[in-house]
């Protein structure tokens, strides 16, 4: 009998759910890795759950040998108890191990403890240490008239306040399209950017993309995009200057998150010497005027 396929599913961060079959499983290859991906509430509990689960499998095994001191007739919290303090070298002296067999248990916990905490220190100290970005992107990206000529626009920004050094940007079109043998294929194809590197990311930079005859958007309207199933794939890539070290982040506009007829609205102002950023007014956008070349209304 033919075995079933493994299927597994998850959310991606632009809101897709992904179902990948046939994936051969490994769950401990890269454990690890998997720990250090985990947000910081689902680490602390994972370490909370195993230490009790180890703590547990050794106060079954204290209770079952019956060589604890002092421990109380016919008590599994006293071999919890017990289990705790050996792993955790708290030695209370009030329960003892007084067989061998007890005593063995002991040296074999004491090394397991002494695994685990490194582990555990090692887990928490790379989680802490690891260099990562944390920029904000608009809510939309925008297509617009820019000097005549219709240009896509988003936003993003640093939200710490160091700077990304030598920051660069890569912006792709993802779209649905069918070959001559009817096959459905996903092509991507990388947008040329007005600026796609600055020296230093801080609170904001608006990275634009002219939708000319060289462009992938060049023809495409709301609908055909829709149709296409298009999105837009940003890349963002650069050097910490507080640790020294690469640093990156990622973002996806779906084709309803792509504005037509609208632009962002200015955030910057520069009033009697004085620069004002607004970055609440960060994601928001205004109607822009239709031309004859793009008679596209704010969609």
């Amino acid at each position: 009998m033919a075995k079933s396929p493994r299927i597994q599913t998850t959310q991606s961060r632009s809101g897709y759910t992904v179902r990948l079959v046939g994936a051969p499983p490994a769950p401990l290859s890269d454990f690890y890795h998997t720990l250090l991906r985990l947000s910081w509430t689902r680490t602390m509990a994972f370490v909370a759950a195993s230490y009790l689960l180890i703590n547990a499998l050794f106060a079954q095994l204290y209770f079952f040998t019956d060589g604890i001191a002092h421990m109380r007739p016919g008590s599994w919290a006293d071999a919890f108890y017990f289990s705790v303090q050996t792993m955790g070298t708290i030695g209370y002296g009030a329960m003892y191990p007084q067989t061998d067999l007890a005593n063995l248990l002991v040296v074999l916990e004491s090394t397991v403890s002494l695994v685990i905490v490194a582990l555990t220190t090692g887990l928490v100290f790379a989680k802490f240490s690891r260099p990562t970005a944390r920029l904000m992107f608009s809510e939309s990206a925008t297509i617009s008239p820019m000097n005549g000529v219709p240009t896509l626009s988003f936003r993003m920004s640093n939200q710490r306040a160091n700077l990304i050094v030598e920051a660069v940007v890569h912006v792709a079109l993802v779209k649905t399209e069918r070959t001559a043998e009817g096959q459905v294929f996903y092509r991507t194809y990388d947008l040329n950017l007005v600026r796609e590197r600055v020296l230093s990311l801080s609170r904001s930079w608006t990275v634009l993309h002219v939708v000319d005859k060289t462009s992938p958007l060049y023809g495409e309207t709301p609908e055909s995009l829709k149709q296409k199933e298009g999105e837009l794939v940003i890349s963002v890539a650069g050097t910490d200057d507080t640790w020294m070290q690469h640093v990156h982040s990622s973002h996806r506009y779906g084709d309803a998150a792509i504005l037509w007829g609208a632009r962002h609205v200015d955030v910057v102002t520069d009033e009697k010497d004085v620069f004002t950023l607004d970055l609440t007014k960060f994601h928001d956008v205004e109607p822009s005027e239709p031309t004859a070349d793009f008679p596209y209304p704010r969609s």
